[in-house]
């Protein structure tokens, strides 16, 4: 092959002029070791950037000294998993139409997501060790792998028996308009990470490990001119993986953060940092080490005097307290937050609408939609419409727990219009979810599948793959009420598979509970307590009782059926006992209906009486008079094997009054209905 120096210099794009110019000797490097390759040979080519990559692609197919050779780009790009290269590599290759007359070069791109960033030994590096020896015969070509300083690392360091065979390795610099294009579109974007309800665009998240790359390459320290800007790329990425729900990769970008902030010295931003981990802890339900990030950038932030991150750090530490169903303390975070910002003249319409949750939660449905009333003013005041359309959503959750559906779907339309009108889908997404949520409600199979199918859609397309979960979950509760078990299951296993694959055990744990259902309902007795207690495990791992109640309670329904009747009330007080703990009566008034139920087996007509009244009490007490015909049958039940006159005996035994004649009446009605 002849060889002789191209010129570049007549290149129209001034990215291409800059890379080329930058990297005229390594490109010869490149060219050469091409043109010396025979069979299976590797070369290594590290280039921080795509757009880079493409440009140094395309030199090569149009250099004057590589026409006798046919370079073929493999593209992995969108193989976020992939774990057996060769395997695809073979699959690809007899769809390559080769010419005869030149060699055969392969391009491989796209593998870093693959490879990853941190964690230990990726499958596909596992992989690549495991068949080295099969590339000789299977892929007998010369393979030109393009990747990032970090994931050559990597593969140095999880591949090694792979990395011995290189022939070559190639470092092609960065232009400096590549690296500030970057900086423009991430660290000095006008829409910092965090600013949209929507999650981070993979794109983004891209650009800053890339970024991350130029500022410290792998397996060197950070340099000390360096430090500040490697801090906020890697608060940026914490931040940013935060958004897509990916809790453990955003905690190792911030620990990472966090150790050169305090390097640094600089408290305001460690305190960020702290703050941001409060957050990963929170999504990762570890509270205490919430609480303690939390505190820890709150007291940072008054010493440096910053309220407005003084206010943030309270609502987040409201936050966790919420989850925790501690609501006096998470209303007094509220509270405090709520004077900052008040005397900061900053809107405060975000803590009434947690206030507002705080009051949905213990069933105070007054206080709640006056919360939300509050916050709905301040929002449409301001002409902050797309908040104000997340008051009407809270309204419309309202309606719906007090089962009044026609009000529900209004207040959803309201938000939906709004969300609409600004063409933001995404967020409609929340509400059409809702809108399947009333049609299931009101068994309108057909119209909830529509709405959800509709919802998927949107959030498939926006990549957010994570919060689908929620909607195959919901078509799985759907199937199962139509007794469709097979696509009930289908639906769950979708749903479990992303959940394990993001690490999130813990709403996976919320799925085994509905497999257990489905096994529960096909009388699949052993198969529904395997799943039961897989979640009951993984909740009372993570120290959540209070849904590990919910668990106990299906325990004890899969005892009852099958009439052990002494374990089914064993499991049904522990739920009982957990739920009452937590001042949460409302639900502890299915457990008593159970254990109604269960002693109405057993005739034990005095204590069924007890626990039905005890339920029927609750029920009404709160406003759900459908919920109290569930206790309202079981007397009915009762009445009917005991007779009018011994059963309003025993209710005076029972309760110390004479039974009202209207609710008497009622439970009569229940035979005829």
């Amino acid at each position: 092959m002849k060889s002789s120096k191209p010129s570049f210099d007549k290149r129209p794009d001034p990215r291409a002029q800059q890379f080329l110019a930058l990297n005229r000797d390594r490109l010869a490097e490149l060219i050469t070791f091409v043109d010396f390759a025979e069979g299976f040979t590797l070369g290594f080519i590290e280039i921080n950037f795509p757009p880079d990559g493409e440009v140094l692609i395309e030199a090569l197919k149009t250099h004057p000294d590589c026409q006798e050779i046919q370079f073929e780009v493999l593209d992995f790009s969108e193989r976020e998993n992939l774990r057996f290269l060769r395997d695809e590599i073979v699959k690809i290759l007899p769809t390559i139409k080769c010419d005869s007359e030149k060699k055969l070069v392969l391009i491989i791109w796209g593998l870093a997501k693959s490879i990853g960033v941190f964690g230990e030994y990726p499958p596909i590096l596992q992989d690549l060790n495991f068949v080295r020896d099969a590339y000789k015969t299977s892929v007998p070509h010369p393979l030109l792998f393009v990747l990032p300083d970090g994931a050559i690392t990597r593969l140095a360091k999880f591949a090694p028996d792979f990395w011995a065979w290189k022939s070559g390795v190639f470092l092609f610099a960065t232009p400096e308009t590549t690296r500030e294009e970057a900086r423009i579109q991430t660290l000095d974007c006008d829409n910092p990470v965090g600013s949209s309800s929507k999650p981070e665009s993979q794109e983004r998240i891209d650009l800053l490990e890339r970024l991350l790359m130029e500022y410290q390459p792998s397996g060197r320290p950070c340099p000390p001119e360096n430090r500040s800007t490697c801090a906020t790329i890697l608060q940026q990425l914490g931040a940013a993986y935060l958004s897509r729900y990916q809790a453990a990769k955003a905690e190792e970008y911030l620990n990472e953060a966090l150790k050169l902030a305090q390097r640094l010295n600089n408290p305001s931003l460690t305190a960020e940092v702290y703050q941001d981990l409060g957050r990963v802890y929170y999504r990762l339900r570890q509270f205490s080490e919430a609480i303690s990030a939390h505190e820890t950038a709150l007291k940072q932030f008054e010493e440096t005097g910053n309220r407005l991150r003084v206010a943030a750090s309270l609502f987040y530490l409201g936050n966790v307290y919420l989850e925790l169903r501690e609501f006096q303390r998470a209303d007094s975070y509220y509270q405090q937050c709520l004077e900052i910002k008040q005397e900061l003249g900053l809107s405060y319409g975000k803590v009434y609408h947690k206030l507002g949750n705080i009051a949905l939660k213990q069933r105070q449905f007054e206080g709640a939609v006056q919360y939300y009333q509050k916050a709905l003013k301040i929002f449409e005041d301001a002409r902050d419409f797309h908040n104000a359309a997340d008051e009407y959503h809270q309204l419309g959750m309202v309606a719906f727990e007090q089962r009044q559906f026609e009000g529900a779907v209004q207040y959803y339309q309201k938000a939906l219009k709004i969300f609409e009108d600004a063409g933001d889908l995404y967020n409609a997404a929340n509400q059409y979810h809702q809108l399947g949520m009333v049609a299931q409600e009101q068994q309108q199979f057909e119209e909830a599948v529509r709405y959800y199918h509709k919802v998927l859609k949107i959030l498939e397309d926006a990549g957010d793959f994570y919060n689908a979960v929620l909607i195959y979950h919901n078509l799985g509760n759907v199937a199962l009420k139509q007794r469709q078990f097979a696509e009930a299951v289908q639906y769950y296993q979708r749903a479990l598979k992303i959940l394990e694959d993001r690490g999130d055990f813990y709403n996976a744990a919320l799925v085994y509970h509905h497999l257990g259902n489905v096994a529960l309902k096909q009388q699949q007795f052993e198969e529904a307590v395997r799943y039961y207690q897989k979640a009951l495990k993984i909740l009372e791992d993570g120290e959540d009782f209070y849904n590990a109640a919910l668990i106990y309670h299906n325990l004890g329904m899969v005892a009852e059926e099958k009439r052990q009747f002494e374990e089914a009330v064993k499991y049904y007080q522990k739920a009982l006992k957990i739920k009452a703990d937590a001042g949460d009566l409302y639900r502890a008034a299915f457990d008593y209906h159970h254990l109604g139920n269960v002693t109405l087996k057993q005739r034990q007509f005095e204590e069924a009486v007890r626990y039905y009244q005890t339920s029927l009490k609750i029920f009404k007490d709160a406003g759900d008079f459908y919920k109290a015909g569930y206790p309202t049958r079981g007397l009915e039940n009762i009445l009917q094997e005991l007779g009018e006159h011994q059963f309003k005996a025993l209710w005076k035994e029972v309760t110390g009054e004479e039974i009202s004649e209207e609710l008497y009446s009622e439970i009569v009605r229940v035979n005829g209905d």
